[in-house]
């Protein structure tokens, strides 16, 4: 007998899984229409192409109301809903349930099938004779992507995952609260006990997970232009025509996703305690392949347009970088790097689905340069060492050597799923990556400046050469200048990425002074190689200069499982309002607030001159944690940011927030102190306390206080207080309290210091009062150990970044003027 269940909302899972049917319908319709399009050979008759267009607006049209659907559900908080439930939760504002959307597998699949069907109806405006054999790919693609949304079993065997799952039918209830859904009662009311969801995932609630998945999946959807293109120039056998229209989505592509790779080392510089900008996380090293695939095809396509040589090689790494795209969605969805990398999702059960995926463009690729070998504009010609298109085929197989590199160490551990080994991932990823990416990376910056000189086809050699000559000699100089400043002149190979850099700028800097002389075409490329040279640049000194502040000579932190905390003698403890010097800093854990689930620290940072003693600067950093249930302490750094430097702090440790013993319980508050300091005062006596110094003001005969309830006979006196502690003064008035023959006093705290003060006795003979003062024991004050790194010159990275950007920005305008003039 079917379970009517209480307070479900149904109907708009119902309209979003019919929207998802919909969409994987029409894009097997658009697909089928577009192929028979391309092999239709009467070029009056668009009743396929029609049909085609038809299948993909409608396609297109309902991924938008999946996307609205389960917006809808996520917003209003309708925890029936398994995706809902487990990726959200009511504390979140607007701008982080945004990330809530996309932070399951579902939701990210949605994001890629959107932007791929919004580039498709792009197409279908643009691509003109293009269209058919274009959309054809592209709508396969999205029979793919839509199929991973469905969520539906046949012949036993389930097809995708639905964001539309009901949580009963996803988990099993009784097993969340036995003792509650026990009751067959309960357990048609479960909405009752299920009043929130689980929440985002810590990592992600940072600003930069609202733009930066978004970004990066217009890159993965953006890859399958350049493949599509590729495929139509073969299958319509127009082997050169597709060359042109080609290039500004290609360059489009790889800006795009370098962007969204950036971003993530944005988010990883600011939300997470890698301590650092790039930690060769397997996940990064998925994305990042692809990416140089298709730079590298950018340029021997370049070669190819202005030769007619290298047309396999240009072909084969669009193609390639698609299928790299695939195959990094793989690495990333099907649960096998769940155990080495920190942002992998876990295994759904589409292990098969995405190696399908793979498989299928993978054969497409290879069945249609198979099929057409023998037509291919393959050239045979003696290599000339002094041409342009020789040494960008070069740089091109460089950068492919370089990703096979990456490809093999991040696929360890699909070799050993699949092959029953047991190989174990690089220990320290960092140092591994950077020990065999850093020669690719000089020959690439090299390879990027000198090509600069060389013509296509054949340069003069003595051209060539004194054409170098200048620019060497101030490379050298320039990278001496830089290795003293930055001191990296001990590592040979850092000194010679630096030159290496130096010189990539400033030979590309050369092609845009030729720019000034008419040469505008020239300009993209030139700033583009400028930006990824300061780029790499700015990395390498970075990575190189990188020194901790917080300098821990004992190499020991007095908390609980200090052995845990990693590299501790980079890591400093400090008491609340007690400060510590640290370099040239003298910082001080003023306090924290909690806005819950996240705790905010005031961590304030002074410069003092030596000689003067007088204050320099002043700034404070608030790193945040949120203690979690699954994940532990989650740490979030805060980063002071100079021209030449950052100061990056991030909380390693904190003390556990304990409420104090209440009386009621038979507990006094007292117990939370040390035993008090009896002291006799008069006006104007000091006190030294562990934080700072209590002065003891005039006495107050009119004291007020809420509790206060004063007689005719009682009698009060306030005692006022100042307390300097922290370049702060802090005011109590303690209340000494005469009511018939009892005595009383009104004790008052100063959290910040873990002081409390009471006022107990007038002794009138020796004009004085006595004073009690309890200050917590050291262990019980608030704490944290926390981690300051400065990061030199890391704004050269970003600014390289940008300028990169910048310089594509360029390449995608002039290469679509081309088109238009042609």
């Amino acid at each position: 007998m079917d379970i009517q269940f209480v307070g479900e909302n149904l109907l708009p899972g119902k309209i979003g899984q019919f929207f998802i049917v919909l969409a994987f319908c029409a894009s097997i319709l658009s697909t089928v229409a577009y192929f028979f399009a391309t092999k239709n050979k009467n070029l009056e008759d668009n009743s396929w192409r029609n049909i085609g267009r038809l299948g993909f607006l409608v396609n297109w049209a309902s991924i938008i109301g999946i996307g609205a659907t389960l917006f809808y559900l996520i917003l209003n908080h309708f925890n029936e809903y398994n995706y809902v439930y487990s990726h959200s939760s009511k504390e979140l504002p607007v701008y982080y349930i945004v990330s809530a959307f996309w932070e399951g597998q579902e939701g990210s699949f949605w994001l890629w099938a959107f932007w791929q069907s919004l580039l498709g109806a792009i197409l279908i405006w643009k691509a003109k004779t293009w269209e058919a054999p274009v959309l054809t790919v592209i709508a396969f693609s999205q029979v793919f992507l839509t199929s991973m949304l469905l969520g539906v079993e046949i012949f036993g065997e389930r097809i995708g995952s639905s964001p539309f799952i009901l949580l009963r039918d996803a988990v099993d209830l009784k097993s969340m609260a036995p003792v509650v859904f026990a009751n067959p009662e309960n357990f048609k009311n479960y909405l009752k006990f299920i009043t929130d969801g689980r929440g985002l995932n810590p990592l992600l609630q940072n600003y930069w997970m609202v733009i930066h998945p978004p970004t990066l999946f217009l890159g993965f959807a953006s890859m399958i232009v350049p493949f599509a293109y590729a495929i139509a120039g073969l299958w319509q056998k127009r082997y050169r025509e597709w060359i042109k229209p080609v290039m500004p989505w290609v360059l489009f592509a790889v800006m795009i996703l370098g962007t969204g790779i950036i971003m993530g080392s944005f988010w990883a510089y600011e939300a997470l305690n890698f301590g650092g900008f790039w930690a060769w996380d397997p996940v990064e090293n998925a994305s990042l392949i692809p990416w140089l695939t298709l730079i590298a095809g950018v340029h021997v396509i370049i070669a190819f347009k202005n030769t007619g040589h290298a047309y396999f090689t240009a072909i084969a790494l669009v193609l390639v970088s698609f299928i790299l795209v695939l195959y990094a969605s793989f690495l990333t969805r099907s649960g096998v790097l769940g155990s080495t990398s920190v942002h992998s999702f876990t295994d759904m059960g589409m292990f098969g689905h995405l190696v399908l995926y793979i498989v299928v463009f993978l054969a497409i690729a290879v069945f249609f340069l198979v099929t057409r070998w023998k037509e291919l504009p393959i050239t045979t010609k003696d290599e000339e060492t002094y041409s342009r298109e020789f040494w960008m085929f070069i740089g091109a197989l460089v950068l492919t050597v370089a990703c096979i590199q990456v490809i093999f160490s991040t696929s360890v551990p699909v070799f050993n799923k699949a092959f029953g080994t047991n190989f174990a991932p690089p220990i320290d990823a960092v140092k591994y990556y950077n020990q065999w990416q850093a020669p690719f990376a000089v020959l690439i910056t090299l390879i990027s400046g000198f090509a600069q000189y060389l013509k296509y086809k054949r340069t003069d050699p003595r051209k060539f050469y004194s054409g170098l000559i200048s620019v060497i000699l101030f490379s050298i100089v320039i990278s001496a200048g830089v290795a003293y400043i930055t001191k990296i002149y001990s590592n040979s190979m850092f000194i010679l990425i630096t030159f290496s850099c130096v010189f990539a700028v400033l030979s590309n800097a050369s092609v845009l002074y030729r720019v000034f002389g008419g040469k505008l075409k020239l300009a993209g490329s030139a700033i583009a190689h400028i930006g990824f040279a300061l780029l790499l640049l700015g990395a390498v000194v970075a990575a190189a200069t990188t020194k901790p502040l917080s300098v821990n000579a004992n190499n020991f932190i007095p908390v609980k499982d200090f052995e845990k905390v990693e590299k501790p003698g980079e890591n400093i403890m400090l008491y609340k309002n007690e400060p510590k010097k640290m370099g040239k800093f003298m910082v001080t854990y003023i306090s924290d607030t909690t806005i819950a689930p996240n705790t905010f620290y005031r961590i304030n940072y002074k410069v003092f001159d030596e000689k003067t003693g007088k204050l320099k600067e002043e700034f404070e950093l608030n790193p945040h944690v949120q203690d979690n249930e699954k994940m532990g302490l989650i740490a979030s750094p805060d980063t002071k940011h100079y021209l030449t430097y950052d100061i990056y702090t991030h909380i390693t440790s904190a003390a556990i927030k304990q409420k104090d013993h209440d009386d009621h319980e038979g507990h006094s508050d007292d117990e939370n102190y040390k035993a008090p300091r009896i002291v006799k005062v008069a006006t104007g006596d000091t006190i030294h306390i562990s934080s700072g110094v209590i002065k003891v003001m005039a006495l107050n005969n009119k004291p007020t206080a809420k509790d206060l309830v004063l007689t005719k006979g009682d009698f009060a006196a306030g005692l006022p207080l100042e307390i300097s502690a922290g370049g702060k003064v802090y005011n109590a008035e303690p209340i000494f309290l005469i009511k018939g023959n009892n005595t009383f006093d009104f004790a008052r705290k100063i959290d910040q210091l873990d002081l409390k003060v009471r006022f107990s006795k007038v002794l009138p003979d020796e004009k004085k009062v006595e004073l009690l003062v309890y200050e917590k024991p050291q262990q019980a004050k608030d704490w944290v150990v926390f981690k300051a790194i400065e990061f030199p010159y890391i704004n050269l990275y970003w600014i390289g970044t940008i300028i990169m950007v910048f310089g594509f920005l360029i390449s995608i305008f002039r290469r679509k003027s081309e088109i238009k003039s042609a």
